[in-house]
């Protein structure tokens, strides 16, 4: 099985992240030879001002 953990800033939309999920489950299946349902893919948003670039805060 592969868990694939991504961290994106907050902001797009379902349609946006669901082709992502696609995407990065079609390259797993083809890389890793894995069924789509080993495949698992976990978002984090994070909120804009929790976190830094080059020392400050975005």
């Amino acid at each position: 099985m592969a868990i694939i953990t991504i961290t994106i800033i907050e902001g797009r939309d379902t349609e946006v992240k669901n082709r992502l999920i696609a995407g990065i489950t079609d390259v797993c299946v083809k890389e890793l030879k894995a069924k789509p349902e080993q495949v698992r893919v976990v978002i984090h948003e994070v909120a804009k001002g929790n976190y830094a670039v080059a020392g400050k805060p975005v």
